[in-house]
């Protein structure tokens, strides 16, 4: 197995008697997709500054592609690249002039192909003599990626990188964030659009209140957590929850013409309660099945339900 990219052990910020980061061991590994995900304040955004150079560490380790950043924190960072939350270019350079500044402060050479390939894959190339200040909301979100991208990280940090965008910026940023990751480049993404996490994340960590909660591949924290939910509908009224519904403890509606069976880990399929209903020749005019989402999946972890033990 390749070594990880990023290692963080027993990290922990302290800012007099809050803590915002407790004892955080991570590990980051090549080429993935890595999703970070908690409520506002739970250590995110700390959590990254850390790494990049932007917050100061009390304790613990970082590494970055096996160095210790105590022991060198200026060259690993160089291959690190950052999509903050806030927007931070000076507003008299240009697009183009903006990007060639942010290839020399990482140490790369002037690279025309390579602004002009980053601009256009974000769909920013129209822009690239309008200086950065004549630059819509959306536009300037565009140019802060592709300043993080711009002299080819091995490392992007992606800090809430849609936020208050629109669809469209939202669509080419996972197409770009999918190529960059089957060319190499690790992504660690932060995000509130859940919806980002499920489509793009390999893995997931949730942190809160400065505490990292849970690191597990995505498809088993949805299967773990989530849950399936089976709805099943009566042409009539039936007089009691049939008894396959009682086997199952599932839950008959008030008006008794709907049934509801949970699924999760560890239960009966969903499929085997609605085969023992149609064995019974029960009138069904409808059946429905709904899936949880990441979102649901993040609720329950941040509410403290008991987690089970991976399978």
């Amino acid at each position: 197995m390749s070594s990880p990219v990023l290692e963080l052990q027993g990290l922990t910020k302290t800012y007099g008697a809050f803590t915002a980061l407790s004892d955080v061991s991570l590990s980051i590994r090549p080429g993935e997709i890595f999703a970070l995900l908690g409520p506002n304040g739970a250590g995110k955004t700390t959590l990254i500054g850390s790494v990049c150079g932007l917050v100061k560490k009390t304790s613990g380790s970082i590494r970055l592609f096996g160095q210790d950043l105590d022991q060198d924190p200026v060259r690993p960072r160089y291959d690190v690249g950052l999509v903050p939350q806030e927007i931070n270019f000076d507003p008299f350079f240009s697009v183009a002039e903006s990007l060639h500044i942010q290839m020399g402060f990482y140490g790369r050479p002037r690279d025309e192909a390579r602004v002009d390939e980053v601009l256009t894959a974000l769909n920013l190339h129209a822009k690239k003599d309008a200086l950065t200040r004549a630059l819509s909301g959306g536009m300037k979100r565009r140019l802060l990626i592709a300043k993080a991208l711009v002299h080819r990280p091995k490392l992007v940090f992606l800090d809430e990188p849609t936020a208050g965008v629109d669809v469209e910026l939202r669509r080419d940023l996972w197409t770009y964030v999918r190529r960059l990751a089957t060319e190499g480049t690790t992504i660690v993404l932060t995000t509130h659009y859940l919806e980002e996490a499920e489509e793009l994340a390999d893995r997931v960590g949730v942190i809160n209140e400065g505490r990292l909660l849970l690191v597990e591949d995505k498809a088993s924290v949805l299967r773990r957590f989530g849950e399936k939910r089976l709805v099943v509908t009566f042409e009539q009224p039936v007089a009691e929850l049939p008894e396959p519904g009682r086997r199952f403890n599932a839950t008959l509606s008030e008006d008794r013409r709907t049934l509801t069976y949970v699924e999760r880990e560890g239960n009966a399929p969903a499929g085997a309660l609605l085969t023992a209903l149609y064995g019974q020749g029960l009138p069904i005019s409808d059946v429905e099945t709904r899936r949880s989402r990441m979102e649901d999946v993040l609720i329950e972890i941040l509410r403290g339900r008991p987690q089970p033990k991976p399978v």
